[in-house]
Order: C-alpha cells, then structure tokens, then sequence
C-alpha cells in the first residue's frame, strides 16, 4: 500500500476517533460515581459502544497490590472500579443462540488515556475498521469479533481490556467486580463496546467509581477546592478589614456602604459553599442536589448585586445624587431578569448536563446571560459618563478623581475581561478532548478573582472615613439629574447638618459653584 493510503488512512482513523470521544464528552456526569440506568449502546463504524465516563486522574501516590481487596480501603491510590455493571440483550437475541454454547456475545470495557486513542482501531493495520474481521483476523493482528486494540510497547497492559460474555440463553450478564489502578496522570476514557450485530438493542446499568489518590474529586476540579479555600480566606480578610472600618465611622457611613458590605458577605457565603460543596464530593464522590443549589443561588445573587453595586456606583449614588428617583423600577427590573437568567444558566451547569441539551437549548441559556452583561456594561460606562461630565462642570475635583481612579479601573476589568473571553475561546477550541485538564481550573478561577479585586477597589475608594464629604452627597447647584426624577434634600437641611459638623464652608463653595 502506498504512503499516500497509509496517510489517508490515519486521517480518517483520527477524525472518526476524535469524533467519537467528542461524542462521548457529552455524556459527562457531575459526579465520580457515573451510574447507569439502562442506557443504550450508540451503533458507530462496525461498532456499538457506550460511553461510560472520562475523568483526569492523577497517578497512585502508592503501589501496593495487596490494598486492592474490595475490603480494604485504596488509600493514597487512584483508580476505576466496576459495582454490578448488568448487560441486558434482548430475547430476540438471546433466543438465537444454543443455550449449551459457553459465548454467546461479548462485550468489552475498553480505558485508555486520551492520548492513546489511535491505538483503538485498526489505523496500525492501515484500516478504519473498529472491530476485527475475518480478513484481518487470518494475519493473526487481531482477534475475530473483539474491538482492535494497539497494545503501548512499554506497558503491554494498556490499553485496558476487560471482556465480559453472555452465557447459552441467558438475556442478562453481571461484569465481574474489577478494580482498575492508575499509575499514569492523564485523561482516561472508558468506552463499553461489542461488534456482535446480533446483541444490537443490549442496554447497561450499574455503575463505575473513579477516584484520585486524595479523593473522588475530579481531577479537573481538585485545584478549585484549594482556590474556593483560598478565596473564603480572602473575603473573610476584606470582610474583617471593612467591619472595623465601618464600626470606626459608623455615624459617617451612607447607603452606598450598606451595598458594598451585603455583596462581600454575599462573597464569603458563595466561597465558603462552594468549599464545602467540593470538600463533601471529595469525600463522598457524588453531589448532594442541595448543596449545590445554595452554592449555586449565593452565587447567582452576588452576581446580580455585584453588577446593581457598579451601576449605581456609576450613576453617583449616594456621591452626586441622593437616589435613584425614576430609574429605581429600570435597574431592579434589570437586575431581577439577570438572577433569573443567570440561575437557570448556573442551575443546568451544576445540577443538569448542559451537553445533553441541544445547541439551540444553550444558546437559549448562554444567549441571555451574555445579552444582559453587555446591557450592564452599556449603561455603567454611560452612567459614568455623566458622572464625569457633572463633577467636571462643577470642578469638584475630589470627587472627580475619585471617579476617575473608578473609571481606569472598571475600564482594566473589561479590557482583561475581553482578552480572557478570547483565551477562553482559543483554549477549548484547541483542547476539545480536555488534554489540558490539569490548567483548566484557571478559567473559572480568573473571574472570581476579577470579581474580588474590582470589590477591593470600590472598598478602597469609598471606605469609610472621618471627612465623608469626599464622596457623600451634598445638593450643589439643584440641576441633579432632573430629567431622570431625582428627589433632592433641601439646601437648609443640608447647611444646618454642615454646620454642626464644621462643614459650612464647603456649602459655601459649592454654592459659589
């Protein structure tokens, strides 16, 4: 065979297989306990298979092949483990057969590190066959009817291939209970196969534990325990910082200050749940529904208010203007429609299997989220427009560079946001099959992090403080916003209160303005 079949013939084994595992990553679970409740097998090539789970799992940190008993605990190992997986064939097919022949059809549990995958398959024979033929099976390469499998030269046992037969008649088989070490950090896939046509309409239950040597996290989730620990330290120290400061001037706070402390609550709550929400599936490997429900509204709500907090900040509340007056209904109707859309986005990525849905489903769920986000960046750099435009007519210029330090920063946060939109993009598009497992975590790490430090900077400037006239109201020249409904403090109550505070010459120049 020429080098230009040869050359056709890997290609075409390399796209059928990167399309069957991206196939396959659509099934994933949310736990590593993947259970299966009557599942067909999808047909595929000359091939039927079900995917039975794939997980990034760290090598074992011991060796010692007698902890392997189902009665002793795998401390410090890491593996994949077989409870009561069932193979169910139809009567039609278990009719066929002569209940006195011993393998009547088998199927094969097949776990490989993704980057093995061509060794499934005949590319090393030069044929996109799946399953092995009569023709190849002559030349001694494969055995007839089982799935082709390239052993790797340095460990013969890999790719793993555990064989399971139906026996005479019989419509049922129970997989022998088997514990699968892994001794190589990688990606590992578990398919499910048979090429016998006759067992077409065969369905699996039970279930497969997978577990690392620290725990049933996953692997791509282990660093983000560490980090939601790290981060509820965090908020505990901002949330410590800001309290003393708060009780410290406590007859100088304004309403703005109220804002700012629920969403740093709210932040330590998120980061504390999501902790023990992993800290539990570690140790459990699976996800209690309820759990993950908190973690997920404490996460919704912060987000919401977190984005209400940088648009009212920008609108110059309770800094240029008492209130919001008119457009109070616009931004909580605006905020009320982003905690809905985004909890129902969070709720089907946690609880659900976003992949399970069709893509014009996603859309449905991402399209909106993203939409609102675009609606709140608008209108906060609008707001913040005519913030700075009213202090500078003013020549208030405390306020003004307090507004612009706000603006430099807020203009940072969406410039990094836009470059990690399209880091993002770039990397899932470049690593479909999750080779990159073990970085992965630093995608969602990035936002809440971005969301802590644009926190940090609005404690910074509107901390509390002795002379609350470098960011608290005070009515200058009566034209605040008036088109937009604002309700303004009368001029004599504001100069008898900056009276008693030592504050009347500030009325006076501001009045002069």
């Amino acid at each position: 065979m020429g080098e230009a079949e040869i050359l056709s013939y890997r290609r075409c084994r390399l796209r059928f297989l990167v399309g069957l595992l991206l196939l396959c990553t659509t099934r994933e679970v949310s736990s590593s306990i993947h259970e299966y409740h009557n599942e067909a097998f999808i047909p595929h090539s000359d091939g039927f298979f079900f995917h039975g789970g794939s997980e990034g799992l760290y090598s074992s940190k011991v060796h010692d092949s007698s902890s392997t008993s189902p009665d002793k605990p795998l401390q410090g190992k890491s593996f994949i483990r077989f409870e009561d997986v069932t193979f169910v064939r139809t009567k039609e097919a278990a009719s066929k057969q002569n209940e006195m022949q011993q393998n009547t059809g088998l199927i094969e549990a097949i776990i490989f590190e993704v980057k093995d995958r061509e060794r499934i398959g005949g590319a090393f024979l030069k044929t996109n066959a799946i399953c092995c033929h009569p023709a190849l099976a002559q030349t001694g390469s494969c055995t007839l009817g089982e799935v082709i499998i390239q052993k790797d030269q340095d460990n013969q046992e890999w790719p793993k291939r555990i064989q399971t037969s139906f026996a005479g008649k019989n419509e049922e088989v129970v997989m022998k209970p088997d514990t699968v070490e892994i001794n190589t950090t990688g990606m590992y896939y578990l398919y499910f196969m048979f090429c016998n046509p006759e067992l077409k309409g065969t369905l699996i239950k039970g279930r497969t534990v997978w577990k690392n040597p620290n725990g049933y996290l996953p692997g791509k989730m282990t660093p983000l325990m560490t980090f939601y620990g790290i981060m509820s330290l965090a908020y505990l120290a901002l949330g410590l910082i800001w309290f003393l400061r708060f009780v410290q001037f406590w007859k100088d706070v304004i309403q703005l200050h109220y804002h700012i402390t629920a969403v740093i609550a709210l932040g330590m709550c998120e980061m504390a749940v999501w902790y023990f929400e992993y800290a539990n599936f570690n140790s459990t490997g699976s996800r209690p529904m309820g759990v993950t429900l908190w973690a997920v509204t404490f996460r919704t709500v912060k987000k919401t208010l977190s984005r209400l907090l940088l648009l009212v900040v920008s609108m110059g509340y309770g800094v240029v203007r008492p209130t919001l007056g008119g457009i109070t209904s616009r931004v909580l109707l605006l905020g009320l429609i982003y905690f809905i859309a985004s909890e129902a986005l969070e709720l089907v990525e946690h609880l659900g299997n976003i992949n399970d849905l069709s893509k014009k489903t996603e859309l449905f769920l991402v399209l909106p989220v993203a939409f609102l986000d675009s609606c709140f960046i608008v209108w906060i750099f609008s707001s913040l427009s005519k913030t700075l435009e009213k202090l500078q007519m003013r020549r208030n210029m405390a306020k003004l560079d307090l507004y612009r330090k706000f603006t430099n920063s807020l203009a940072v946060s969406v410039l990094l946001s836009i470059a990690w939109i399209g880091f993002e993009l770039y990397f899932n598009a470049t690593d479909p099959l999750s080779e990159l497992w073990q970085v992965a975590w630093i995608i969602p790490a990035f936002w809440t992090l971005l969301a802590y430090s644009l926190l940090v900077v609005i404690c910074v400037l509107w901390a509390p403080s002795r002379n609350p006239t470098r960011y608290a109201y005070l009515e200058e020249t009566g034209e605040d916003f008036d088109e937009e409904g604002i309700s303004l403090t009368s001029t004599v109550d504001i100069a008898a209160k900056l009276e008693r505070k030592g504050l009347g010459e500030d009325l006076e120049e501001d009045k002069r303005e």
